[in-house]
């Protein structure tokens, strides 16, 4: 049954404006993680929101990717994801995910399960809230890593011209 739409446009307006407001302070700040504070209600309405088995799974990822992330940025946890698997890249979902530091591995996991939420979800609310957590992942990972944000959205682009045929 699909969840009532009544309230969530104004939902999805204030979604939208407290991530802007957390992004500006986290560069003002030099913080990800004020950034991922202002982040959390979009992602928990994306939970509510979601209703499809997939969906529900990509959602609840995307809370337990998100609250690892803060962990690992709190304790500054390093963890080289190209030694431990061997490899620059791994494959998630048919997406390709540049490895390296998990601390950006993580925000990059979380760009590509709201990926995952707008390709297949028909809620135009779902899809909202998935284009704000893929924007501010991506300022996460800017911040975090430069380079890493510059391979991503190398692949990000590559990847698209591949499925549009264009390359």
């Amino acid at each position: 049954m699909p969840k009532p739409t009544k309230n969530a446009t104004l939902f999805c307006i204030i979604a939208s404006i407290l991530a802007i407001v957390g992004i500006l302070l986290g560069r003002k700040f030099d913080s990800v993680l004020i950034s991922m504070f202002f982040l959390l209600p979009t992602i928990v309405y994306e939970i509510y929101r979601t209703e499809g088995d997939s969906t529900k799974y990509a959602s609840r990822w995307l809370l337990v990717v998100f609250v690892a992330e803060i962990i690992l940025i709190i304790f500054n946890v390093k963890f080289d994801l190209i030694q431990f698997f061997q490899t620059n890249t791994k494959y998630i979902q048919w997406y390709e995910i540049p490895l390296g530091d998990i601390k950006v591995v993580w925000p990059i996991l979380m760009a590509v399960l709201s990926l995952l939420l707008v390709g297949r979800t028909r809620g135009v609310y779902t899809r909202w809230l998935a284009v704000i957590i893929i924007v501010t992942s991506l300022f996460i990972i800017y911040v975090l890593d430069p380079a890493s944000f510059s391979k991503f959205i190398k692949i990000a682009i590559d990847q698209v011209m591949l499925m549009a045929g264009m390359n």
